[in-house]
């Protein structure tokens, strides 16, 4: 059940299987099913999730229904409501598990216990941030500058799993597309 977790960490950083034990010991496993909420707007985000398998997507509604998904967690990655767990305030956002999903999942409480206490924990929280900051700015610079073939072109570059995985609804949605030209593009590219 840990040996996603614990491998994540070995190739992060140097770890000792008595701290790796003492880290997964405080995580517990959960399911969920297709389409699951795991958070909704308005609510605080107390969990930091570990997908062993499955995806998780970050995504809010506009007051015409809309849905803007803002990004994808598949396996191997941690995953969460970032600026609300961090800030403990309400999320503008969903977190919905998109697939049957096998997550490992920690407390805010004790997630910040361990960045505090247990140094290669920080290490890899650190990398976590850095990496959400360069994906995020990647993502609203790359986009701003690109027409929709453009984008569609990115994705299958950088994130070819979207396009395998995820329906035409959710990766358009990511996109800033509809469906159904995103539809349309996929056959051009």
């Amino acid at each position: 059940m840990y040996n996603q977790l614990e491998k994540y960490f070995k190739t992060r950083t140097e770890i000792d299987d008595k701290t790796l034990s003492y880290i997964t010991s405080y995580f517990k496993y959960k399911k969920s099913r297709r389409n699951e909420f795991l958070l909704k707007e308005g609510e605080i985000c107390k969990h930091f999730y570990f997908l062993n398998k499955g995806c998780v997507r970050l995504f809010s509604v506009n007051k015409e229904g809309e849905e803007a998904t803002r990004y994808f967690h598949f396996e191997d990655t941690f995953g969460t409501a970032l600026s609300s767990f961090i800030n403990q305030r309400p999320t503008f956002e969903f977190m919905q598990a998109i697939e049957p999903s096998e997550l490992l999942i920690i407390t805010h409480a004790d997630y910040f216990h361990l960045v505090e206490t247990i140094p290669q924990f920080g290490f890899v929280y650190r990398q976590i941030l850095e990496l959400a900051y360069i994906k995020s700015q990647e993502r609203i610079y790359c986009f701003q500058g690109l027409d929709a073939i453009e984008k569609v072109r990115w994705v299958l570059t950088n994130q070819a799993k979207l396009l395998t995985r995820l329906s035409n609804k959710m990766v358009a949605s990511y996109l800033g597309l509809t469906p159904q030209t995103l539809s349309r593009l996929k056959s051009k590219v």
